[in-house]
């Protein structure tokens, strides 16, 4: 197998690990959140259980990607986690955070106890998941990087107005994701309650949908370059059209299982755009875009280390898709609080 299909095959490996963790640890996100809203204790811990059994097992997820960047393509993992730093250790925070709070949140009966850890609950979440969007608004629009491949820009151009739409943009999405996720997971006045905040969450994702689409076209063109040379891929952002519009759809009929799925396809056919946007490269350089930036094929680890990573993740990967399918068939079905419950 030539260096460059074990890159290929990496590169789509990095990006199939990115979708799940999005489609997966996202709903967590966005439950968290969601958790914003409520008022009552009883609620919150229903919120709670909701992912309690699953949020750990979906960030494997994360480690995969930083573990194939780390090994695969070590130049791309060098510049994200040193010219990202500042931004790489406040999204390490806020997964700390979450984690404690999500396990502490109910060691004791007062209420200032429960109240502050849902307090860092919902603010990490919130952390979270506008800094991947911010990430992924930088990598889309391109950073500084001289001849050495080095980041030489500084913390502040990170939070360019393109990347801060990003951001939003991806906090809206798993806020309908979550919400989703929740209407499916609830029943009783908490459940109808959720099903009006869905549908306001799924107005607010489309609306940020529509603006960020535009800002695209006209912003970032190099991301619509690729779709105009190869019209037959015009068929990702198509797909990921059809399956937004299939939410709203989906939900009005009550079948929240489906439009949950739907809003999982959005986030992966939206990735989808994304990867196609910006191949080849993994870190787009805006000082001389040619030379400077790292692609999946000149980031790449050498052969060797990609063949033997290559038998690890395919054994590693389906363990886990294993894990989580036990896990998930175990605890479907609606939220039951119990002694034993978060």
């Amino acid at each position: 197998m030539s260096e460059f299909t074990l890159s290929l095959i990496w590169y789509f490996v990095i990006g199939l690990s990115v979708i799940f963790y999005a489609a997966l640890d996202g709903f967590d996100l966005g439950v968290g959140i969601m958790n914003f809203f409520t008022k009552k204790d009883a609620e919150r811990r229903v919120f709670l259980n909701a992912i309690g059994p699953v949020w750990d097992g979906n960030e494997v997820w994360l480690v995969i990607v930083g573990g194939a960047l780390f090994a695969g393509f070590p130049d791309v993992y060098a510049t994200l986690f040193s010219g990202f730093y500042n931004l790489c250790m406040l999204l390490l925070a806020g997964l700390i955070f979450r984690a404690v709070a999500i396990e502490f949140r109910s060691k004791r009966e007062s209420r200032s106890w429960r109240l502050t850890w849902d307090a860092i609950f919902s603010i990490s979440s919130l952390l979270i998941a506008f800094g991947l969007g911010l990430t992924l608004g930088n990598l889309m629009d391109g950073i500084p990087l001289n001849e050495n491949k080095d980041f030489s820009g500084n913390f502040a151009m990170f939070f360019r107005p393109f990347p801060i739409l990003m951001g939003l943009f991806t906090v809206s999405l798993l806020m309908m994701h979550g919400s989703i996720y929740l209407a499916m997971k609830t029943e009783g006045a908490l459940h109808n309650r959720l099903k009006i905040w869905a549908k306001r969450c799924i107005l607010v994702f489309m609306g940020f949908y529509v603006l960020t689409t535009i800002l695209i076209w006209s912003l970032a063109p190099h991301m619509v370059e690729r779709f105009k040379q190869e019209p037959l891929f015009l068929i990702v952002p198509v797909l990921a059209l059809l399956s937004i519009l299939n939410v709203p759809r989906m939900f009005t009929r009550n079948s929240h299982g489906w439009a949950f799925l739907s809003s999982c396809c959005c986030i992966a056919l939206l990735f989808g755009v994304y990867g196609i946007g910006t191949f080849p490269y993994l870190v787009r350089s805006t000082l001389n875009t040619e030379a400077n930036s790292l692609t999946f094929f000149n980031a790449s680890a050498s052969v060797l280390t990609l063949k033997v990573l290559l038998i690890i993740v395919a054994i590693g990967i389906p363990l886990v898709l294993a894990y989580g399918t036990v896990v998930y068939r175990i605890f479907r079905g609606k939220v039951k609080i119990e002694r034993s419950s978060y």
